[in-house]
């Protein structure tokens, strides 16, 4: 996981996010994903705090893992990306335009997240070291 920087702020965000298509159809054949991915990436330029280690998709849905900043909702980020490539799909993809006839988009309303945390064994230990390394050390003299 990436550890990214802001003007005051240090973090590590990772977060899984699944979302489907609208009624479930089977539009993101193997062709389509590149087009996908192209659009994702492309809306990552345009919010370059957003990023994207991960994206992968079953027929009917989309699995990313992604980092996105502490001044930026998940609602958000996600809310752009499935705007962003409802767009690009319709543009790119006739029969994805016929069948999505209506202009609310071809992703389903919602979404899942769920964040992505360090191994807790290894929380664990950090935590206890700490105040372990920063104790001066005394010296003898004479």
């Amino acid at each position: 996981m990436r550890i990214q920087h802001l003007n005051h702020s240090t973090y590590q965000h990772q977060y899984h996010i699944v979302w489907g298509t609208r009624g479930r159809r089977k539009i993101l054949q193997s062709y389509v994903l590149p087009e996908l991915k192209k659009s994702l990436h492309n809306t990552c330029k345009k919010y370059p705090t957003l990023w994207i280690d991960t994206v992968n998709t079953d027929q009917d849905h989309v699995h990313l893992q992604m980092g996105i900043p502490p001044n930026i909702t998940v609602a958000d980020a996600v809310q752009k990306l499935k705007a962003c490539s409802s767009f690009a799909l319709q543009k790119r993809f006739k029969f994805i335009r016929e069948i999505y006839l209506e202009k609310d988009g071809i992703w389903s309303v919602g979404y899942f997240s769920s964040t992505i945390g360090l191994n807790e064994t290894q929380l664990r230990k950090y935590i206890q070291w700490q105040g372990k390394r920063d104790k001066p050390r005394q010296f003898k003299l004479f």
